[in-house]
């Protein structure tokens, strides 16, 4: 029995209830086949695939012949493979042996409706996009979004969008898209993180690299300027952790540097992670330790 839930076996105790009456309310395509039929199982997943790909406006049923001899005789199948189209309780249309993928799809374009596109302005585009910036694709993820956004520019598409333009640093378009939240006080944190990633990433265009910011705390570690420039672009690369160490480490041998920078760095880090994310809880409580 397949596990899909548009294909399955039928018998002759069953037949009428999963076929005809199922075919009034969605075509069926019913194949009768056997076990030494090689044609069979060469037209069977061909068959499912086709089935599959309607998304459930077509349902498969299968008939093994040599164990429902009363189906094969009630339909005078005389050819294995055979297969009948039934809709409205009725056979409509049909084939025996093996035809192409292309000549299926069009024997059964005048009975079958179009698939419905799957709803992606709902969680799912918003996971796909998600999942599409956590693994480093940001220009595909802008792409899903303008997709889905020529209809629907919900606040949760647009608070993505955003981090998506700062991951791909395409600076000048974030503050236009967050002005164009509409529930700005519910997303007050949301948008005061992107503000604040945004903020770090602007500043890595006038840094010195990370390699070469590596290579002087390499032979100075108390380069408090390296340190700092260093966990801004670890920042602006999402290592948060990295950076927030790093910050924390400064404050303890030079907590004035730049007019307290590491401290104010520290503060915006939490904004951008979140209060209630565990960095920002493990490193708000190192901070005010070494404060107070």
């Amino acid at each position: 029995m397949s596990q899909s839930p548009y294909i399955f076996d039928v018998t002759s105790d069953n037949f009428d209830q999963l076929v005809i009456e199922n075919s009034h309310h969605k075509p069926v395509l019913v194949d009768f086949w056997a076990e030494w039929c090689a044609p069979c199982k060469a037209l069977m997943p061909m068959l499912a695939s086709i089935t599959e790909s309607l998304g459930g406006e077509l349902l498969l049923a299968k008939v093994n012949c040599d164990a429902e001899a009363l189906l094969t005789e009630r339909f005078g199948i005389r050819s294995l493979p055979t297969v009948v189209l039934f809709k409205d309780g009725q056979p409509v249309d049909g084939f025996a042996g093996i035809q192409p993928e292309s000549a299926i799809r069009t024997m059964l374009e005048p009975h079958v409706a179009e698939p419905q596109p799957a709803d992606d302005s709902g969680e799912d585009v918003e996971a796909r996009v998600a999942a599409l910036l956590d693994a480093g694709e940001p220009e595909q993820a802008i792409a899903l979004l303008q997709q889905t956004m020529a209809e629907d520019s919900r606040d949760p598409l647009l608070l993505l969008l955003a981090r998506a333009l700062v991951d791909s640093r395409q600076f000048d378009d974030v503050d236009t898209v967050l002005g164009a939240i509409e529930d700005k006080e519910s997303h007050k944190q949301t948008i005061a993180g992107l503000r604040a990633g945004l903020d770090f990433a602007r500043q890595t265009a006038d840094l010195p690299a990370p390699g070469q910011l590596e290579q002087r705390l390499a032979s100075d570690p108390n380069d408090s300027e390296a340190a700092y420039q260093l966990a801004i672009h670890q920042l602006a690369g999402q290592q948060h952790q990295a950076a927030l160490e790093g910050l924390l480490q400064l404050m303890q041998r030079d907590r004035s540097y730049a007019d307290n920078a590491a401290q104010r760095t520290l503060l915006q880090t939490f904004e951008l992670l979140g209060n209630g994310h565990p960095l920002s809880i493990s490193y708000r409580r190192k901070l005010y330790q070494l404060l107070y």
